[in-house]
């Protein structure tokens, strides 16, 4: 329940989801070509677990041009040094990095070199 002087209530998922959105936002504005027809999907669990890799924190498609990312792994298997908003967003948005990185083979941190050089 909110009122009108109170912000609305979002859950993880909601926020999780916000984040993955913009982060791919992000990428496509940096990267048009690259990920023109790709869609971003969230998935609360892998179909499978692979006994030797344990879960899979996303799925690349290439050929679908598809990125999946999973929450609970993504959320739970965290070992985040501070357990506040701001790291867990960070460390969502470097799940979104990496899964793009794969899909177009190249390194995460190419992929906004001037992103973070504000300093």
């Amino acid at each position: 329940m909110t009122g009108p002087h109170l912000p609305p209530l979002r859950t993880r998922e909601e926020l999780f989801d916000q984040i993955v959105a913009t982060t791919a936002d992000y990428l496509r504005d940096t990267w048009p070509d690259e990920l023109a027809q790709v869609t971003f999907r969230v998935a609360v669990l892998p179909p499978k677990v692979d006994g030797e890799r344990g879960l899979d924190r996303w799925q690349v498609d290439a050929a679908a041009r598809r990125v999946t990312l999973y929450r609970l792994p993504i959320e739970r298997l965290a070992r985040l040094h501070r357990n506040d908003d701001e790291h867990r967003r960070m460390m969502i948005e470097g799940c979104v990095y990496r899964a793009v990185g794969e899909l177009i083979g190249r390194d995460p941190w190419d992929l906004a070199p001037d992103r973070f050089r504000h300093f």
